[in-house]
Order: C-alpha cells, then structure tokens, then sequence
C-alpha cells in the first residue's frame, strides 16, 4: 500500500511540475516566437550580406567576366539557410525533449 502512494505521489508532483512550466511558457511564447524569427533572419542575413561584401571586393579589385559579387551571394544564402536549419532543427529538439519529461 505505501508502495503505490509513494507512486501516486511522484505521479502528481509529475504533473503539477509540468503544468506550471506549460504556464511559464505560455507567457514566454510569443517573445521566444518573435527571438527566434528574429535569428532565423539574422542568421540568413548575416552571412548572404559578407558574401556580398567579399564578391563586390573581389570584383572591384580584379575585374572579370565571372560576377564574384553574384557566386559569393549565392554561397552566402546557402550558407546562411542552412545555418538557420541548423538553429530550427536543435529548437525542435529543445522543444520535443521539454515535452517528453
């Protein structure tokens, strides 16, 4: 009998804990939606805006036929999209991991 209540309890401190992170999180919902779409963007930008930089660099200090200025934004949104991927994929994982405790 004293097994099974000390089982009951661990059961609704369980989720007594759960539900006052919900409420904590509810509240921080909106800010951390707007923060992260604020460094999806930033994430992207950043590196297409050096990319930029470095091609018209490159560009005004060696002329050609070849647009640097266009394979280095190119490489820039590629490297920058698949940074905010990265950032995407490890806060679903953060998100996922809070909801199986």
């Amino acid at each position: 009998m004293g097994d099974q209540r000390e089982k009951f309890t661990h059961e609704v401190e369980k989720k007594e804990d759960r539900k006052l992170r919900a409420r904590k999180k509810r509240r921080e919902s909106l800010w951390f939606g707007l923060g992260m779409f604020g460094m999806i963007g930033w994430a992207v930008a950043v590196p297409t805006l050096i990319g930029v930089a470095l091609g018209i660099y490159i560009d005004s200090k060696w002329p050609g036929r070849i647009s640097w200025t266009i394979i280095f934004l190119f490489i820039g949104v590629t490297l920058g999209c698949l940074n905010a991927w990265y950032w995407v994929k490890r806060e679903r994982k953060n998100i996922e991991g809070d909801r199986n405790d």
